[in-house]
């Protein structure tokens, strides 16, 4: 039996369709396999290098030091300082953040109406892509004036100008996706707690909230690893001057400056050291310090979010 031309013509229509989707599946899988490349690729060059400064430098000293002074001849490379205040800048942007970035959620999915929620999310977002250093030169010149006119005795570069503008930058991280884990909340549990003869913000804070714990602490995972990677608000506003973390006089921590390990490695590697040195080298151990940190973080955020996912038919 001979084929017809329609025949020919579903057989050529058909052969058309499996050659474009596969061409899809190649561009799709592509696209993918660029993000695990360059991934691999950053974790190859920082290993790599990092391995040439830990030949140049004791790994105990540089993990247990509690000074760090970059120079071409002996340096002093102890990461302790750095660390410490990377995590004063989090903690205090984790205080700013958190609670407003959770208040604004539980409005925008409880509270507000359509129209004020086209408004204000939109609103929220925009923070999200205002550069970093606007930020930095915010804070350096409108909020550290305006904490020395309370009464602080902040000095003109200082850990709690930066803290507070990093913590404004990541509020959309929190607000935004804590927003979505609550919407994402049946309808259905809402209305039980209601027909019980709860409150709004009963509803809210009793039943919404702990509905969407996976998602809201996942955001502030996400948020708290955005606030340690931070590179130019710390830059400008806190200095780059190292000190380690007092524990008897926390407040003198905060007022004076400070240097992240993201401002170490932007010095490490603008200022006049030769390529080659252990001050040079030293950028790379601090990055794939500061990815392990991250990574570490990003883990518990998936173990987290895996264990308290709820799932509604």
């Amino acid at each position: 039996m001979s084929n017809t031309p329609m025949d020919a013509d579903l057989t050529r229509s058909a052969n058309g369709r499996i050659a474009k989707e596969r061409l899809y599946h190649g561009l799709l899988f592509c696209c993918a396999a660029l993000t695990v490349v360059v991934t691999v690729s950053i974790v190859v060059t920082l290993a790599r290098d990092a391995v040439e400064f830990f030949g140049r430098v004791d790994p105990v000293s540089f993990f247990t030091g509690t000074e760090w002074v970059l120079r071409n001849n002996d340096p002093i490379l102890g990461i302790l300082p750095l660390v410490s205040a990377t995590l004063v800048v989090t903690v205090v942007s984790a205080l700013v953040a958190i609670p407003i970035g959770t208040a604004a959620a539980v409005y925008l999915s409880e509270y507000a109406s359509d129209r004020m929620r086209s408004v204000l999310k939109p609103a929220l977002e925009i923070l999200a892509g205002i550069p970093t250093v606007v930020y930095g030169f915010f804070a350096l010149v409108y909020l550290t004036p305006w904490l020395q006119a309370l009464g602080l005795d902040v000095s003109l570069f200082n850990l709690l100008s930066a803290s507070i503008m990093v913590g404004i930058m990541i509020i959309p991280m929190v607000s935004s996706i804590s927003e979505d884990a609550m919407s994402a909340v049946p309808d259905s549990l809402r209305q039980a707690g209601y027909g019980l003869g709860a409150t709004k913000f009963e509803v809210s804070t009793r039943i919404v909230i702990p509905a969407s714990i996976s998602g809201i602490f996942s955001s502030y995972i996400l948020a708290l690893s955005r606030a340690i990677g931070e590179t130019m608000i710390v830059v400008t506003a806190a200095g780059m001057q190292s000190r380690m973390f007092d524990p008897t006089n926390p407040l003198s921590n905060l007022f004076n400056s400070g240097q992240t390990m993201t401002s170490a490695m932007v010095q490490a590697v603008t200022t006049d050291l030769v390529g080659g040195t252990a001050g040079y080298y030293s950028m790379f151990a601090i990055g794939l310090t500061l990815f392990c940190i991250t990574f570490m973080m990003n883990l518990l955020s998936n173990r987290i979010a895996a264990r308290y996912r709820e799932e509604y038919q």
